[in-house]
């Protein structure tokens, strides 16, 4: 991307790419849990919904944690955890936990 502003048609497609990347993690790849993304990536769900909150406080709307993650996940987080997520296992809780160290540290 270049120093100047984004055209409107960039911010347009880069939404467009952004509401698609939504879909593929909430409805095609609900088996894919939070840490693993979190531990293979550096970021997971969670951190797309604390973006878009960021966002949005940046631009004076208020928003927190939790408005921000339903808006992302369209349910709430509890409905969420019940329907998708798994139990985590130590080796993959004692691997978030280096990986959220390094990649979110105390910005939650």
């Amino acid at each position: 991307m270049s120093d100047q502003s984004p055209t409107q048609t960039e911010i347009e497609l880069q939404a467009a790419a952004f509401r698609r990347l939504q879909q593929h993690l909430m409805q095609d790849r609900t088996d894919v849990q939070n840490i693993d993304m979190m531990n293979l990536t550096g970021f997971c769900r969670n951190c797309l919904s604390r973006w878009y909150q960021e966002a949005a406080n940046a631009r004076g709307i208020e928003m927190g944690k939790e408005e921000a993650r339903a808006l992302f996940y369209g349910m709430t987080m509890a409905d969420w955890k019940a329907n998708y997520q798994a139990d985590a296992s130590p080796a993959q809780q004692d691997a978030f936990k280096t990986a959220f160290a390094e990649n979110v540290g105390n910005k939650e």
